[in-house]
């Protein structure tokens, strides 16, 4: 029951048990929590307490409301990006580099959609690929799907001194995917560094990755170097944050 001489607002306290029993594993991952007229009877409190209690846990990513079915515990995130090996040339030469090693390793089947185009480059492309801002880009965009739903979003940059008449501008880059086509070319990929972040969706994400309400995105910008330090791709990828998990291993110096 509800603490009424506590001074925490009555809709916080049915909120934090909800969230005590969620961590418990009292209300399993994809659990349906009990009706709005079961928590009123069992907290003691009004229908409009229990409906802010969960409408605090929806925003916090914890639950998720299906319309005429009820209020869900949400899954843990299904998809672990290891980074460690993930673009390897080894696995780029299996063709299981990037998202297809994701996809091996947690047994989806991967797809994706991809648009080519070409614009110059703002600022901040420039900045991150040295290049002089106006100079023209070669874009690959990209929706990647696991098992059919949308998991990432990923928009590429490349020089298109780089990428003219390769099969980077096609839409079906080939085995090995782009890094292996650069290598091909002479460009051999000495290095990688990622930024990771994290922020609220967009309208147009939110919308693409099929996002509930108060789930944030991973943002991780990745730039590949060439053996001289040469910028090669700059990769702005946005994760459904409640669809992944990310997985860094190094060793201890």
């Amino acid at each position: 029951m509800v603490d009424r001489r506590s001074g925490v607002p009555a809709f916080r306290q049915v909120a934090a048990d909800l969230r005590q029993k969620i961590a418990a594993g009292d209300y399993a991952p994809g659990a349906q929590l009990p009706s709005e007229r079961e928590l009123v009877d069992t907290y003691g409190v009004s229908r409009p307490t229990v409906r802010d209690a969960v409408n605090l846990l929806r925003a916090e990513g914890l639950v998720t409301s299906e319309h005429g079915r009820g209020v869900f515990v949400r899954p843990p995130a299904s998809i672990q990006r290891i980074a460690r090996s993930r673009l390897s040339r080894a696995a780029r030469e299996r063709n299981r580099g990037a998202f297809l090693a994701d996809a091996a390793a947690r047994g989806f089947t991967p797809s994706a959609s991809v648009k080519i185009r070409f614009e110059q480059a703002d600022g901040r492309t420039a900045a991150h690929l040295a290049i002089d801002e106006g100079a023209e880009v070669t874009v690959r965009d990209r929706v990647m799907r696991a098992d059919g739903l949308v998991v990432q979003l990923a928009v590429s940059r490349l020089p298109r001194e780089l990428t003219r008449d390769t099969a980077i501008e096609q839409v079906d880059t080939g085995p090995g995917g782009a890094y292996a086509r650069l290598e091909e070319t002479g460009h051999r990929i000495g290095s990688y560094v990622e930024h990771v972040g994290a922020r609220m969706p967009t309208p147009d994400e939110a919308s693409l990755l099929q996002l509930a309400d108060g789930v944030p995105v991973v943002t991780i910008t990745r730039v590949a170097y060439g053996e001289d330090g040469t910028p090669l791709e700059m990769n702005d990828m946005v994760l459904a944050a409640d669809r992944y998990e990310l997985s860094y291993e190094w060793p201890a110096e």
